[in-house]
């Protein structure tokens, strides 16, 4: 709610659609969260550009929110979402794929194996957008962005820059302040990996909750453990904080059992690094972006 008496707060003239007060829960793979003051979903990269420059207010990305947990008093500022065309598109580039920041990771998975590219199977396990993937250099079963990006372009206040690999380490990505990816370039070679897609996509469905309301995986790994193996051992399976819990199929996932508060998810992720501490001597480290203020 804006106080009494405070100047209203005006954006720029985008041609892209603005939303005052938009609900986030909907679009997030939780299901739960707060409202954003804007939510604004540009027209295209000059649209997005306009924005940057001409705007102060805190500015927030996201893109498929299957990593995001958008805390239960919404979000301050303007919320950007990219889509439709202008983000979206997969094109070929000689050895590699241009790839918009709305673009699926599956999406470029699939198109690369449909050409006998190989190298990008690794992202058809990943259910977020390849600018999520760049912003957090994420990665799955034996590869990450890293590996295989040759530049991304960001949006940023003062115009559009080029970022290499160089900027990226382990589940982060060191961007312009501000900046917001648009598209990035991935190397890819002849070969064919539908059997290597296959085998991530039976072993998704075999061990992760992939039809739950979940936010993928909740905390990163620590140098030469995996989390999901301290969470066990610590004792967490199926714990339950309201209508949270951490997945009795993989531990590393946090559920929303239909009902849950941004607040309930947070505080059981929070009560489970607290306990794989007190086991382990070990601290857990969010993989889960949360954004927000509290109800």
């Amino acid at each position: 709610m804006m106080p009494q008496g405070a100047p209203a707060v005006v954006l720029p003239p985008l041609r892209g659609r603005v939303q005052a007060q938009a609900p986030l829960a909907p679009t997030t793979w939780f299901r739960v969260g707060g409202p954003a003051e804007f939510f604004v979903r540009p027209a295209d990269v000059d649209d997005l550009l306009l924005l940057l420059r001409d705007s102060d207010l805190p500015i927030t990305v996201i893109g498929a929110a299957s990593n995001l947990l958008v805390r239960d008093g919404g979000v301050a500022g303007v919320v950007v979402r990219l889509g439709g065309r202008a983000f979206g598109g997969v094109v070929r580039d000689g050895d590699g794929y241009i790839a918009g920041a709305a673009a699926l990771d599956a999406t470029v998975a699939e198109q690369a194996a449909a050409d006998a590219m190989d190298g990008l199977a690794f992202l058809s396990g990943i259910p977020g957008t390849i600018g999520g993937a760049v912003a957090m250099n994420a990665g799955a079963y034996g590869s990450d962005i890293s590996q295989v990006l040759d530049w991304a372009e960001v949006a940023t206040p003062t115009g559009l820059q080029r970022v290499d690999a160089s900027l990226l380490s382990y589940r982060h990505a060191d961007l312009p302040a501000r900046g917001i990816v648009v598209r990035a370039r991935l190397r890819a070679h002849p070969g064919d990996p539908s059997a290597r897609m296959a085998e991530i996509r039976a072993a998704r469905d075999a061990t992760q909750p992939v039809r739950a309301r979940t936010g993928g995986s909740t905390f990163a790994n620590p140098p030469g453990h995996k989390a999901w193996a301290l969470i066990d051992a610590a004792g967490c399976r199926g714990m339950i904080l309201g209508q949270a819990q951490v997945s009795p199929l993989h531990c590393n996932f946090l559920l929303n059992l239909g009902g849950a508060t941004a607040a309930e998810i947070e505080g059981l992720g929070e009560a489970v690094r607290e306990t794989v501490h007190a086991h382990s001597g070990i601290d857990l480290r969010w993989e889960i972006r949360r954004i927000g203020e509290p109800g």
